[in-house]
């Protein structure tokens, strides 16, 4: 039942002394010759030198352009949907309500005047704007858009 060393007579073992076969021999022998011979990954890239590269290197790294964009659109989609609410959707709003401009709606408890109309429009646009941003990242989730 053992297969016995050619040399020796007896059967070999490894190192958890196990009996090994040759073909054992074999192929654990392979598997060192592979790791020998597998590349090493390459070192990483030397830090790049100057003033102009390592800012370079900051935009690339941190996604600096990217970032610039994402923000710039993001203003001009935030006026966007002011607009649409301040001047859309809240006349709608005031056709509803006996106020001409929800802006100047107020109310006055004994000599104090409690001017609600700002916070209201304040209240109704961001309520809009949370939503259309909603929107945007359903939309853009929905086409794999991260």
């Amino acid at each position: 039942m053992f297969t016995t060393n050619l040399k020796h007579g007896i059967p070999s073992k490894n190192t958890f002394g196990e009996i090994m076969t040759t073909e054992d021999k074999m192929l654990e022998q392979l598997k060192q010759i592979r790791e020998l011979l597998t590349p090493k990954p390459a070192p990483p890239a030397p830090e790049p030198k100057g003033m102009w590269n390592e800012f370079k290197a900051f935009l690339e790294n941190y996604k600096v352009m990217g970032l610039a964009v994402a923000f710039i659109m993001g203003v001009y989609l935030g006026l966007l949907v002011q607009s649409l609410a301040k001047d859309l959707l809240l006349p709608v709003i005031g056709l509803v309500l006996p106020v001409s401009d929800l802006a100047s709606l107020q109310y006055t408890v004994g000599e104090q005047i409690f001017g609600i109309g700002n916070f209201l429009v304040a209240l109704i646009t961001f309520i809009i704007v949370a939503f259309v941003i909603f929107l945007l990242v359903k939309i853009t989730a929905k086409w794999g858009i991260k």
